[in-house]
């Protein structure tokens, strides 16, 4: 429950009016006192994430947003906020005053627009008058609750569970329809200034595990020990995944039948479109000089002097189109509203994001008619070898 990154957990936002009750109410679905409440209006000003196990979703982080009224000097930042939680959430409660009964119909309209789904409760609701009979008419699939007494928790909690097994099912593997069981699967691993101490980063160690969870035989080592450990082997590996940066390293040292991709292309699959990102590295051949470049990252990170982002993906398409570029650069939760001022957005393998907030960025690109390539797929076309690294994906 604690180690699950937040971008691996089913994530639920609760959206309302001010003093609707949705601190509250993530406290009666979780029985614990995890949100603060308060009589007064607006104690909730920005979106607070709290983490918790929900059976039999599994990890979940509920979402609690200041209320969609807020009439602070700072509600439009509040609210932009609301809006930016809103855009990572797998389904939203929309949390209703029963004294009050309004909709903000501009908010769902918005959910609709992404497809987010979406549950309507009616809190504090203590008996049926003839103004919940004429709302719950037009809104038949309302629920009933009051999150202080917990009457009705059990309906939305059935409500929740429902509505999850869709977008759960929309769920995509890392390697599990790419590797079978007993399959030997070479992990490449560099461990350099960036490499955290005492364990390997987030990517290497999901890959790993679900190789583990399919029944492959996982083999770990450094760029500088592939050699040895290829020698060591009774068989050729059915694949060998590697940290994007020793791409070209790790590739002359394979045979050409023995299948290669990387970390960052294989999250790129899950949490966004890789033909997306392939149309998008196409793009850099058109490039012209002084092409203004966003690169993207989900995390923020101390950056190291080799710092991948920041310095080797830029120097490496300067050095592969003999043009000088423009970089700006975005990490954590943002990226610039305004995209029409770049030519291309390379973005990381998004490790940290779940996949709605990657389709999010994707989709932002698109509207704003901009390319955007992934981190592994940049580097893989700027060594020459996409065709290689993608091969294991064509089916």
């Amino acid at each position: 429950m604690i180690d699950t990154p937040r971008s691996n957990r089913f994530t639920i936002g609760l959206f309302g009016a001010t003093n609707a009750g949705k601190s509250t109410l993530i406290n009666a679905i979780t029985n614990q006192e995890i949100a603060l409440t308060s009589d007064i209006k607006g104690t909730t000003t920005d979106p607070v994430y709290k983490n918790m196990e929900l059976l039999p979703i599994g990890p979940v982080t509920f979402i609690d947003t200041a209320g969609l009224d807020d009439e602070t000097e700072l509600a439009k930042l509040r609210l932009k906020k609301t809006y930016e939680a809103m855009r990572k959430c797998n389904l939203a409660i929309y949390v209703i005053d029963s004294n009050e009964l309004k909709i903000d119909n501009y908010f769902l309209d918005k959910l609709k627009v992404m497809k987010i789904p979406y549950l309507l409760v009616i809190n504090k609701f203590d008996q049926e008058n003839q103004k919940i009979k004429d709302f719950i008419k037009k809104y038949p699939e309302t629920i009933l609750i009051d999150a202080l007494s917990k009457y009705g928790i059990e309906d939305l909690k059935e409500g929740i569970i429902e509505l999850s097994k869709e977008d759960l099912q929309l769920e995509k593997p890392l390697v599990a329809d790419i590797v079978n069981p007993l399959d030997l699967v070479i992990l490449v691993c560099p461990i350099d200034s960036a490499a955290p101490k005492g364990r390997l980063i987030l990517p290497q160690q999901q890959v790993l595990r679900e190789c583990l969870d399919i029944g492959a035989i996982p083999v770990v080592c450094r760029e500088f020990e592939l050699e040895e450990c290829l020698k060591a082997l009774n068989k050729k590996p059915d694949l060998v995944i590697t940290d994007s940066q020793v791409f070209e390293y790790v590739n002359n040292i394979l045979e050409d039948d023995i299948p290669l991709t990387s970390f960052s292309i294989i999250f790129a699959r899950q949490k966004g479109d890789l033909p997306i990102f392939i149309e998008g590295v196409k793009s850099i051949e058109s490039l012209e000089d002084g092409a203004k470049i966003l690169i993207a990252e989900g995390c923020s990170h101390h950056r190291q002097k080799d710092d991948i982002g920041t310095v080797k993906i830029p120097k490496w398409l300067q050095e592969k189109t003999g043009h000088t570029f423009d970089f700006d650069y975005a990490s954590g939760q943002m990226i610039p509203e305004d995209l029409t001022k770049y030519s291309l957005i390379i973005h990381c393998g998004a490790c940290m994001l779940n996949r709605r907030e990657m389709i999010y960025r994707i989709k932002q690109a698109n509207e704003n008619e901009v390319k955007i390539a992934n981190y592994g797929i940049t580097i893989a076309y700027l060594k020459g070898i996409t065709e290689k690294a993608m091969q294991i994906f064509v089916k």
